[in-house]
């Protein structure tokens, strides 16, 4: 069995980003932006009662405070700053879902904070403090390997690795940067395929032609991925051709 997630509710004000509706209706898992990279109350109500509508399990989307780069540049916070940013967030989407009749189930990071947990033990360990701090039944998503395992390992707190259908991978298992031609895939068919190796086989052709070994619980489809609705909509109907259940990792 695989979850699908998707990364919703980034737009804000009068900002439209992704097709969020028309993916709602096809993943198991939704990460709703916090407000810190996208996101404002209203579209955060709007994501949360649409998931609730649709059964969909809500997770918070939580980021460094750079809207302006929408989450992707690095910062350095102090450890006390990164974990009360965090806990503010998962706060504010939680407020928000259990008004609609949902709560958040999961934590995932975004964008360069993300990457940052990855390799740096001080950063992932503060946003462990945080989701321990808020709820430490919180599971968080993340990569296979990443430091931020080891963290929640630490104080007790639960991870669950994904993997990516439409971004490449290097031979060492890691993402492909963004700023390097080829790190978005974005032909349907070829993404579905890699969808179906990773749910069955755990693996994934790295960008030099080489399988790696991807174990993972949930798959990541990106929202803001150009033609994301008809990719999302290619990979389900792919997964279950393939006989892989599409079944969320938190309840």
């Amino acid at each position: 069995m695989i979850d699908l997630n998707s990364d919703l509710g980034e737009g804000f004000g009068v900002y439209r980003l992704g097709d969020d509706e028309e993916i709602l209706a096809v993943v198991s898992s939704a990460n709703v932006a916090c407000g810190f990279h996208g996101g404002d109350p209203q579209v955060m109500a709007r994501t949360v009662r649409t998931a609730v509508e649709k059964g969909v399990v809500i997770g918070a989307h939580v980021s460094y405070p750079d809207r302006a780069g929408f989450g992707r540049r690095y910062m350095d916070m102090t450890p006390e700053e990164l974990t009360w940013d965090i806990v503010y967030q998962i706060g504010a989407l939680d407020g928000i879902a259990r008004a609609a009749g949902g709560r958040v189930r999961y934590v995932k990071p975004h964008g360069a904070l993300y990457n940052r947990i990855a390799v740096d033990p001080t950063q992932a360990a503060a946003v462990i403090d945080a989701i321990v701090a808020y709820d430490r039944n919180l599971p968080v998503l993340t990569l296979p390997g990443s430091a931020v395992i080891a963290a929640a390992a630490d104080s007790g707190a639960t991870t669950v690795t994904e993997c990516f259908a439409d971004r490449a991978y290097t031979s060492e298992g890691h993402l492909v940067p963004r700023s390097r031609p080829g790190a978005v895939i974005h032909d349907p068919a070829a993404v579905a395929s890699r969808a179906v190796q990773l749910a069955r086989e755990g693996t994934v052709t790295s960008i030099d032609g080489t399988p790696v070994k991807v174990g993972a619980r949930s798959m990541c489809l990106h929202s803001d991925t150009p033609g994301a609705a008809i990719l999302a909509v290619t990979i389900r109907a792919a997964l279950g051709d393939a006989g892989v259940p599409i079944v969320p990792f938190a309840s």
